[in-house]
């Protein structure tokens, strides 16, 4: 089950609001929600009524390792810019872990390589083989588009 944090469709027509919520990425937008995280209003001028995050919630679904979307990613920066800077460490060092054990996978591979390679032996003449003989087959009896099916049936007499 991979969840993601997205915002969820609410509202009426041309006055969208919307919800943040963790969900199943299989869920459709505006279905089944596993916990709301806040809320966004696009329509507000003022910062604290346009945009409510809660940031705990938001970093523990972060840790259990839900994705965040493009534009939540933007809204909950706006919000607690802090949280997002703490996801962009771990993700650097988990970057950062997997390349060194890449580079020591790599040394391992290449060591044994080098010490392992015999000789090189000019290689032996080529047998040309002989080719199998392919036998024909006999023509189906299906007719063409041109040929009416009384002549296919005297053909086949």
């Amino acid at each position: 089950m991979a969840v993601k944090i997205r915002l969820r469709q609410q509202g009426r027509t041309n006055r969208k609001t919307y919800r943040l919520v963790a969900a199943e990425d299989r869920s459709p937008r505006d279905g089944k929600h596993l916990e709301i995280l806040g809320w966004y209003n696009p329509h507000e001028e003022k910062a604290d009524k346009r945009l409510s995050v809660n940031t705990e919630k938001i970093q523990y679904w972060l840790s259990v390792g839900a994705i965040l979307t493009p534009k939540a990613k933007a809204l909950v920066k706006e919000a607690a810019p802090n949280v997002i800077k703490e996801l962009n460490e771990r993700m650097q060092k988990a970057k950062e872990k997997q390349s060194l054990k890449r580079r020591q996978r790599r040394k391992k591979t290449k060591a044994p390589k080098a010490a392992a390679k015999p000789k090189k032996t000019p290689p032996a003449p080529k047998k040309e083989a002989k080719k199998p003989e392919v036998k024909k087959r006999a023509r189906s009896t299906t007719r063409t588009k041109k040929e009416p099916k009384e002549k296919v049936k005297a053909k086949a007499k």
